[in-house]
């Protein structure tokens, strides 16, 4: 059998787990049928324990699904009925945000001081003793309400800088009581939370618990103090869980791919190695030989791959049966996923147009089409590789052309920026899918009208992207080009990952990001690679302001800019690029500013390649249906890339 270790069964507590492929707790804003039926989804695909995600105890920071009340009792019942019979356990994760409850779900925020969160701003309460005693009894309830409705354990959270870990933290908790001091003092909460758990569900129902395994604030908890609370705790719980991270280093709660896979395992191993039970690790674990790596190493005994289920919920299942080039790969951008969810309020994927929508799409086409008919894809990357793998799917006959000599558009050539390469994972995959389907490839090949006469095709598919316009375009001054941008050392971001044109690199740099998303931040990561100094120059206020919540997104990359030889300059346009300089300034304002360098980068909107589409037709006498997905439609980013080119070709 394929990786041994991972379809090994545990004892945890009462339960026995059928493998070692877990999801710890994890925000969707999903509720009634659709949250049932995202959670059935990974059920059925072979999962073996997952997590609800962390719902608010305490009527002064309720979540969508209403545990601080026995209301929710009756959507537990339904959703284990569904979820049992596929064998997979399923915890609700309990807690209380403390400082980080937003202030539209409380009118006051509490703490184990007054110290506010960092990104939500506002001055808690310091919890009093009745308030902390009143608090006990809510996670001992919501426990009681979790077994009543047939779930099969509760993990308390007391990570993720919610308010278990802001007793716990000697950065977040000044107290000078019996709840603060010492670390006995600071675990005094959560200790009596666990008895009280203990005491209202008894000794045969799991309580699992998660712990910070490196909270990331200065003077906060260090992988040696939680190695030390886990032992403390560990003859309360049936398992530990670990996850690195603080609202003060945001990011590293969900790590991008900026950071190296299996990150947190260094700090994971300080606490379990010193753990008998049972433990689950997280942390940019992406594939299944890495999972079992980890179990077989001892390292860990679970390991959770939240966002790789995301991407493909029956991962387990094809990995079981051997089918690992079947699972479509997460690429860990965090856009659709965390970012969507936290900007829109809505959980998405960038790979998976299903994800969070299982009610109404499927994860892939269900079954063929009624009429198979020719279809012909202009344009190899993200959006066209996803076309002509559904509609192979469909059984039509597709045929794909691409200009250049390889697959994979635009994500190719941002696969190649410093720690960037993940992303072109979804784009080789996808390669492999459209062979492995039988579409027939043509590289190398421009689509002019007479290979689209060659072909006689029932549909087409134009994806042919879009190109950086070298015409001197700023929004900010848009029917006047900048001055200076046709000299010789004005380059695009193209240009600086050699494709269509070689930078020469030399002096100080300016990149000027005119767009607000990753292209600037990738070459501004190349050029400080290539030793040069670096000064971003941006219409936006922030590094990536217009990426899907850039906390989550971009924390990564901006703390590596300013980590190096790297300036930013944010609410500024061109003015004029010279020889030697860049003059900038504010809009309708007198100020200016010169900046040094002899390298420039314009990173402006690019130009959507609609030639061959205005050519064959949009009107609908046209003589065939032409159907414009990914960047030619006007849109930038490869989520709306795959998730039109899905739509568009499980239509046909």
């Amino acid at each position: 059998m394929p990786y041994p270790h991972l379809f090994e069964s545990i004892d945890v507590g009462p339960l026995t787990i059928p493998n070692r492929i877990v999801r710890t707790a994890h925000g969707t804003m999903l509720t009634g049928e659709r949250l049932i039926a995202y959670h059935e989804a990974r059920a059925a695909g072979g999962v073996g324990m997952s997590t609800l995600e962390a719902t608010g105890v305490h009527a002064n920071a309720p979540s969508v699904t209403p545990l601080h009340s026995d209301d929710v009792i009756p959507l537990y019942r339904e959703l284990m009925d569904r979820i049992r019979p596929h064998g997979m356990k399923l915890l609700q994760q309990i807690y209380h945000p403390g400082s980080a409850t937003r202030p539209k779900k409380a009118a006051t925020q509490v703490s184990s001081s007054p110290i506010p969160n960092p990104m939500v701003g506002g001055v808690p309460v310091e919890m009093t003793r009745s308030m902390i005693g009143e608090m006990v009894e809510a996670f001992a309830a919501a426990a009681r309400r979790c077994r009543e409705g047939g779930l099969d354990g509760v993990d308390l959270h007391a990570s993720s800088g919610y308010l278990i870990e802001q007793f716990l933290s000697p950065a977040n908790n000044v107290r000078t009581d019996e709840y603060g001091g010492g670390l006995e003092n600071r675990m005094r909460f959560l200790m009596e939370v666990l008895v009280a758990i203990r005491a209202e569900v008894g000794d045969d129902y799991c309580v699992g618990i998660r712990l910070p395994n490196e909270e990331y604030i200065p003077g906060g908890l260090t992988p040696a103090d939680v190695a030390e609370i886990a032992r403390i705790v560990e003859p309360y719980v049936d398992y530990v869980s670990l996850h690195m991270g603080s609202y003060w280093r945001f990011h590293k709660l969900l790590s991008p791919m900026d950071d190296p896979l299996g990150n947190e395992m260094p700090a994971n191993e300080v606490i379990t190695r010193v753990v008998g039970k049972p433990t689950i690790v997280v942390g940019r674990i992406m594939t299944l030989d890495h999972a079992e790596h980890l179990v077989a190493s001892g390292a860990a005994d679970m390991v959770s791959m939240v966002r790789a289920l995301i991407a493909d919920p029956h991962l387990v299942d094809k990995a079981r049966r051997g089918e690992e080039h079947l699972i479509r790969p997460c690429i860990g951008s965090n856009f659709g996923c965390v970012g969507n969810l936290m900007s829109t309020g809505t959980l998405s994927c960038v790979v998976n147009v299903a994800a969070a929508q299982e009610t109404t799409v499927s994860f892939d086409p269900v079954g063929p089409a009624s009429v198979r008919k020719r279809v012909l894809v202009v344009g190899g990357g993200p959006a066209g590789l996803e076309a002509a793998r559904t509609a192979a799917l469909r059984g039509h006959e597709v045929h794909l052309h691409e200009a250049t000599r390889h697959l994979g558009g635009q994500v190719a050539i941002a696969a190649t920026a410093p720690h960037r390469s993940d992303i072109g994972a979804i784009t080789e995959w996808l390669a492999g899918e459209v062979e492995r389907l039988g579409v027939t490839i043509r590289l190398s090949s421009m689509v002019e009208p007479d290979v689209v006469a060659e072909v006689t095709p029932d549909e087409v598919i134009v994806a042919t992207g879009s190109s950086p316009r070298r015409d001197g375009f700023q929004l900010s001054t848009p029917v006047t080009p900048v001055p200076g941008h046709h000299l010789p050392h004005v380059f695009s971001s193209w240009d600086v990952f050699g494709f269509g044109g070689r930078a020469r690199l030399e002096g100080a740099a300016v990149v000027f990001d005119d767009t607000g998303t990753f292209e600037a931040i990738s070459v501004a990561d190349a050029l400080l690679e290539a030793g040069m100094e670096v000064t971003m120059v941006s219409r936006c206020q922030a590094i990536g302001e217009h990426l899907p919540y850039p906390p989550a997104t971009v924390g990564a990359a901006r703390e590596r800019l300013m980590a190096g030889r790297f300036d930013f300059i944010g609410g500024h346009h061109l003015l004029e690029i010279t020889a030697e300089d860049v003059a900038i300034g504010v809009l309708f304002t007198d100020r200016r500013r010169v900046v040094p360098a002899r390298t420039v980068v314009l990173v402006s909107y690019n130009q959507p390649n609609r030639d061959l589409a205005e050519h064959l037709g949009l009107a609908s006498d046209a003589p065939r249906p032409v159907h414009l997905v990914g960047d030619v439609t006007g849109t930038n980013g490869i989520r709306p890339a795959i998730h039109q080119a899905a739509a568009v070709a499980r239509a046909l």
